[in-house]
């Protein structure tokens, strides 16, 4: 009994688990990050296809 408590106390299996999921968290709250708000990569990629659909608008009105 005592043996198997001692192996279970130094087995590190599960924390490797638990290391690539506060990894996957972070890599989704700074995918997040730049996305989000006006400033961020996102806000930039909606005024760049709201440019295109301008101009396309424009160019199929003529």
């Amino acid at each position: 009994m005592h043996s198997s408590i001692k192996r279970f106390l130094h087995d590190e299996e599960g924390a490797t688990a638990i290391e690539y999921g506060i990894i996957a968290g972070l890599i989704s709250i700074a995918i997040v990050t730049v996305l989000s708000g006006s400033t961020g990569l996102g806000g930039k990629l909606s005024d760049v296809f709201t440019y295109i659909t301008n101009k396309l608008a424009a160019i199929s009105m003529t």
